[in-house]
């Protein structure tokens, strides 16, 4: 997609939804991050019920290690890979007390140190929280980049520097913390995988609907 429609697409979105947030629900840099592991390979409505019960009884990393790994795994049972997100869960939460004082790092390499951090969970917490303008690929901003040939690539890191490259000096660089926030947004609930509401995308007439 040329710069001058990659700016069109993304200001388009921006009318139908301005200031974009993320599904996942948390009242911390903690709850956040774990939040974020939690929705790897399953949905944030998914992981938004079983959250509350999860924080209130561990709203810290302290809170966790004495929760323990069998009740993390009792509580958050519904979700896809529970036993290995429990696991990571104790190991992130015990690594935040013994190495950083009980303190979220907010740097990028630092995150991926954490038991459960790869880069897209890296990146979607600082931009989440922090607001940086990074961009994490989930399968919707991988699905969208590619279908939209926005950001083409054979993989999620290939995506997010594609992206990256798309983006930057094209859409105004407030907007930049919104842009994935936007992609994920638009292919949960219109360009989605198997059935892609073109007629509801204001957008259609600039995408080459690759693969649909």
């Amino acid at each position: 997609m040329k710069p001058a429609d990659v700016r069109a697409f993304f200001a388009r979105l921006k009318e139908k939804n301005p200031k974009p947030e993320c599904e996942l629900n948390y009242d911390s840099p903690y709850s956040l991050l774990v939040a974020i592991v939690l929705s790897a390979q399953t949905t944030d409505k998914n992981v938004n019920k079983v959250t509350p019960e999860l924080f209130k009884s561990a709203p810290t990393p302290e809170k966790m290690l004495e929760l323990g790994e069998e009740n993390v795994k009792k509580i958050i049972r519904s979700i896809g890979l529970f036993n290995s997100k429990a696991k990571n869960i104790i190991a992130l939460s015990r690594d935040l007390i013994e190495k950083y004082g009980g303190v979220i790092p907010a740097d990028f390499d630092e995150l991926q140190k954490l038991a459960g951090v790869g880069r897209k969970t890296a990146n979607v917490f600082l931009n989440t929280y922090y607001g940086a303008p990074t961009f994490g690929v989930d399968t919707h901003v991988f699905r969208l980049g590619n279908r939209t040939g926005i950001a083409v690539g054979k993989t999620p890191l290939e995506v997010e520097k594609n992206l990256e490259k798309a983006v930057k000096g094209v859409v105004p660089d407030e907007d930049l913390k919104y842009v994935s926030h936007w992609l994920v947004l638009h292919g949960r609930y219109v360009c989605t995988a198997k059935k892609p509401d073109c007629a509801a995308c204001p957008a259609a007439d600039l995408c080459p609907k690759n693969g649909v």
